[in-house]
């Protein structure tokens, strides 16, 4: 099925996000119940894009934008990582195993980037717990997520 796809994987630009906020809009605000409007969409995706050591990836089926990973690199005393801030596929697509070759891809990229590892912070769900369990994906033991809301 995949190979029949006229598809190619390239690194995200900046003249793409245009056409990446309809898809993370669709998804996190019709899957997720959140409220991401153009504005904080298009300025979360610029963020990551032009943070140091980006590094984003699409992937395109006839020329449109299918899916998209956005993250970046960190140097650590002990190893060089790749921090996976979204990866968003687009509805037509989704539950038909693109998102794990899309994945797989980019662990190619980041991998031969010089990342020795993955990390990212997914929904504690089984929905998310299921997708990056499938790809050997772990929950870290040696680090917990903080939070303090500000009022």
């Amino acid at each position: 099925m995949f190979k029949q796809l006229k598809t190619k994987y390239r690194k995200m630009t900046e003249n793409d996000i245009n056409n990446i906020v309809p898809l993370y809009i669709d998804y996190y605000n019709n899957r997720e119940d959140a409220e991401w409007t153009e504005e904080s969409t298009y300025k979360r995706i610029h963020q990551v894009l032009s943070k140091e050591d980006s590094y984003c990836l699409v992937w395109e089926y006839n020329n449109d934008i299918i899916a998209f990973a956005m993250g970046y690199f960190e140097q650590y005393d002990d190893c060089f990582a790749y921090d996976l801030v979204e990866i968003v596929v687009a509805t037509p697509f989704q539950n038909k195993g693109y998102g794990t070759v899309f994945m797989k891809q980019l662990e190619d990229c980041v991998k031969n980037e010089g990342a020795m590892l993955i990390q990212l912070q997914s929904v504690n769900d089984d929905l998310h717990n299921h997708f990056y369990g499938k790809l050997g994906y772990k929950n870290a033991t040696n680090l917990v997520l903080k939070t303090k809301m500000l009022s």
